[in-house]
C-alpha cells in the first residue's frame, strides 16, 4: 500500500491501479488509516507540544512551526511502522487476532492524525517560508474525511466508515431459496461478467450487485455532513475544496486541468466508443445493443463498465490477432513464481537501481500459503520507510501476473529511492505518480524486451500491432471518462451542488455525459448506484487513477526520447538504457519534496500534465478506428 504520508494509508502498501480485478486492493488501501503517528507520550498525556503551548498564549512563530513539524514527523514515523507491521500481519495471516491487532493500531493512528492536522491548522496565519507552509499543508491534507474536534462526531465518523465498508465487503447476490439458494460474491460475479455473453444473465448480475448499496445512502449522507464540518475546521469551505487542494495548484485550476486533458483524448474515446457499440450491435442485435446512442452498461465485460478489455473477442476483427500469448511464453520458459520476480528486478537493475535487499526475498509473499487465509491482491509494501520493502501476491504463472510484478516493483523501487527524504516527503510527487510509475514500467514490456530476456525468439512485425493496441485501448482509453467522473460526482456532493435526493440522478447524468453508457434498467433515488463502486463507501479518492493514466504515457514518451528510441511509442522499451534510467531515478528520488510540476519537469521537461502522449501512443489505432467508423453515426 501507499506510503502513509498524505494520502490515505499508513500501512505502507501500494495497491495496483484500479482495474477490473482490483476492488479488493482498493478496499485494503482505503481502510488503512490516514497519516498518523504515536507520540512517545500517549494522546491523553498532559504534556503538550510547543505548538500547543504557544497556541494557548496566541504567540505562534515560524520557529514554533518548524519545531512542531519535526515533532509531528517523528511521531508519524514511529506509528507508521507499527501500523505497517500490524497491517501486514492482518493481510498475510487473516484471523480474529490479527484483525484485532490491526484495528487497535489503526485507531491510535487515526486519532493522532486528527490531532496533528488540527494543530497544523493553528499556523494558518503565521508568516512562514514556502517549504514550511507546504509541509504544514500536506499534514492538514493527510486526512480524507477529517473528523471535527467533537469526540462523539469522530467516533460516529469512524463507525459509519466501518459499517459501509462492511456492507460492501459482505455483499453478495443470492438467487433461489432454502437448499436451492445460490449466492455469488463480487469476485465471482466479475468472473462471470467477463466471460458471459448472455444478456439476461449479465443484466441480472448487474442489477443484483447494486442491491448492496441502498442501505448505505443515509450513512453516506451523514458521513459527508460530518466530513464537511471537519474540513471547515481545517480552513476549507468543504471536502470538495480540500480534496482538490492537494495538487500544488488552486482547486478550481486543478479541476479545469482535468477537463482540459480529457478534451485532448476525448476524440479517441469517442472513436473507440463508436466502434465498440457497432460491434456489440452486430453481436447482440438492436434489441439488446442499439446501433446508436448510449451503450447499455452491462454489456461491456465489467461490473462498472469502467474497462472493456473483456469484450475484446467481440470487438476485434477476424484477422486482428495478438502477436504472442504472454502466458504461454511464461509457462514454456519453466520459470518459477520467484523467478518471475527476479525478471522484474532485473528490469530495474538494468536502469541503474540497486538490487532489492535480501529481506525483500525473505519477507515477501509470492504464493498463496496452504495453511492460512491471506489477501491475495497484488500490492507493494514499505514497512519501515527505509529498506523493508516487500510485495504481497499470490503469483500465477500468467502473462498478466508478469506485468503486475513489474508494476508492483515500480512502487517498491520508488519507495526505496526516496527513503532519505524527510518523512512527509516519502511519497510520490502527487497521488497519481506512484501508480503512473508502475504502469510506465509495464509499458516497456514490449516484444523487443521479451526478446532481450529470452521469452521471444523474434520480434513480430508491425502488422500485428493493431490487436495489441486495441487490447490496450479497451482498458486504458475506456477507463478515462470513468476515472474523471467518479470524483466529479463526489465534488458536487461535497459542495452541495448535488443534494441527497438527487444522488443517483446526478451519478447517471455524469456517466451518460462522459462515458456514453446507460443503465440497462430504470434507476431512481431508491437506488444508490455510487455505493456499488468500492471507492465511494471506502472513501478512496479517484482522481489519482485518471492522473496516472495520463501521466504514465507522458513519462513513457519522455523516457523513450531519453533512450534515443525513434520508432512507435508502443514498441519502445527502456530496458538496459542508462540515460532513461538516470532520468527516472533522479525524478523518483525527489519523492514529494517539491511540487509535482517540478518532478514532472525533471523527467519530461514539461511542468504540466499533457495527454498528447497517450494520443501519440494510440495514433495507429485512431487511424484504424476512423476508417472503421467512416459510415457510422458516432456520438451519443
Amino acid at each position: 500500500m501507499k506510503k502513509l504520508a498524505l494520502v490515505i494509508a499508513a500501512t505502507m502498501a501500494v495497491s495496483a491501479c484500479d482495474n477490473r480485478n482490483s476492488e479488493q486492493g482498493a478496499a485494503q488501501q482505503a481502510t488503512a488509516p490516514a497519516p498518523a503517528a504515536e507520540a512517545s507520550r500517549g494522546p491523553d498525556d498532559n504534556t503538550g507540544t510547543t505548538a500547543q503551548t504557544d497556541a494557548a498564549s496566541g504567540s505562534l512563530t515560524a520557529a514554533d512551526a518548524k519545531a512542531f513539524l519535526d515533532d509531528a514527523q517523528a511521531q508519524l514515523a514511529k506509528i507508521s511502522e507499527e501500523v505497517s507491521h500490524a497491517s501486514w500481519l492482518a493481510a498475510t495471516y487473516i484471523n480474529v487476532d490479527s484483525q484485532f491487532t490491526e484495528a487497535l493500531a489503526v485507531e491510535r493512528a487515526t486519532t493522532l492524525a486528527v490531532e496533528l492536522a488540527q494543530e497544523a491548522a493553528k499556523f494558518d496565519n503565521v508568516d512562514l517560508d514556502p517549504e514550511t507552509r507546504r509541509a504544514l499543508t500536506m499534514l492538514k491534507q493527510s486526512l480524507v474525511f477529517p473528523a471535527p474536534k467533537d469526540p462523539e462526531l469522530t467516533a460516529e465518523l469512524a463507525q459509519i466508515g466501518s459499517k459501509m465498508q462492511g456492507m460492501y465487503g459482505a455483499g453478495k447476490y443470492c438467487t433461489g431459496e432454502g437448499d436451492s439458494e445460490k449466492c455469488l460474491t463480487l469476485t465471482e460475479m466479475g468472473q462471470i461478467m467477463a466471460k458471459s455473453r448472455d444478456p439476461k444473465e449479465l443484466k441480472d448480475l448487474w442489477v443484483g450487485w447494486r442491491e448492496v448499496a441502498p442501505p448505505m445512502k443515509p450513512l453516506y449522507e451523514r458521513q459527508v455532513e460530518i466530513g464537511n464540518a471537519g474540513a471547515q475546521e481545517l480552513g476549507y469551505d468543504n471536502l470538495s475544496v480540500m480534496w482538490r487542494s492537494k495538487y500544488d495548484m488552486e482547486p478550481d485550476a486543478f479541476a479545469a486541468d482535468m477537463d482540459a486533458q480529457w478534451n485532448k483524448v476525448k476524440p479517441l474515446y469517442e472513436a473507440l466508443h463508436c466502434h465498440v457499440r457497432a460491434k456489440l450491435n452486430e453481436h447482440y442485435g438492436d434489441e439488446v445493443a442499439p446501433a446508436q446512442g448510449k451503450i447499455p452498461a452491462h454489456l461491456l465485460g465489467n461490473m462498472w463498465a469502467q474497462q472493456w478489455g473483456n469484450v475484446y473477442d467481440i470487438v476485434k476483427d477476424d484477422d486482428m490477432q495478438a502477436p504472442y500469448d504472454l502466458t504461454e511464453l511464461v509457462v514454456d520458459s519453466g520459470m518459477s513464481e520467484q523467478d518471475m520476480v527476479k525478471v522484474g528486478e532485473k528490469f530495474f537493475t538494468s536502469l541503474g537501481f540497486k538490487p532489492l535487499p535480501e529481506t525483500f526475498w525473505e519477507r515477501s509473499q509470492f504464493t498463496q500459503p496452504r495453511d492460512r487465509d491471506v489477501v491475495c491482491h497484488a500490492s507493494a509494501w514499505n514497512l519501515d520507510n527505509v529498506d523493508d520493502i516487500r510485495i504481497k501476491m499470490c503469483i500465477n504463472k500468467t502473462g498478466e501476473d508478469l506485468v503486475t510484478i513489474h508494476h508492483e516493483l515500480g512502487h517498491n523501487f520508488y519507495q526505496r529511492i526516496y527513503n532519505q527524504q524527510p518523512f512527509l516527503y516519502k511519497e510520490g510527487a502527487n497521488d497519481g505518480f506512484h501508480e503512473a510509475v508502475g504502469d510506465t514500467v509495464a509499458l516497456s514490456i514490449t516484444p523487443k524486451y521479451l526478446k532481450e530476456i529470452g521469452l521471444l525468439d523474434e520480434i513480430p512485425g508491425e502488422d500485428k500491432d493493431l490487436g495489441y493496441l486495441m487490447q490496450q485501448a479497451l482498458d486504458k482509453i475506456a477507463f478515462l471518462p470513468f476515472g474523471l467522473m467518479v470524483d466529479k460526482w463526489r465534488w458536487q456532493v461535497f459542495n452541495g451542488e448535488v443534494q441527497p435526493e438527487d444522488y443517483n440522478k446526478a451519478w447517471w447524468k455524469l456517466r451518460e455525459e462522459y462515458q456514453g453508457v446507460e443503465a440497462p434498467v430504470a434507476r431512481s433515488e431508491a437506488n444508490f448506484d455510487p455505493g456499488a463502486k468500492y471507492h465511494i463507501p471506502g472513501n478512496t479518492p479517484y482522481a489519482r487513477y485518471f492522473l496516472a493514466h495520463i501521466q504514465q504515457y507522458q513519462f513513457h514518451r519522455a523516457l523513450c526520447d531519453a533512450a534515443g528510441e525513434t520508432g512507435p511509442l508502443h514498441r519502445c522499451s527502456i530496458y538496459k538504457n542508462d540515460a532513461a534510467g538516470k532520468k527516472l531515478r533522479d525524478m523518483l528520488a525527489m519523492g514529494a519534496s517539491k511540487p509535482w510540476p517540478d518532478a514532472m519537469e525533471a523527467l519530461t521537461g514539461q511542468r504540466e500534465l499533457d495527454a498528447s502522449a497517450i494520443v501519440d501512443y494510440f495514433q495507429p489505432l485512431m487511424a484504424y478506428l476512423q476508417e472503421q467508423n467512416k459510415d457510422r453515426q458516432c456520438g451519443w
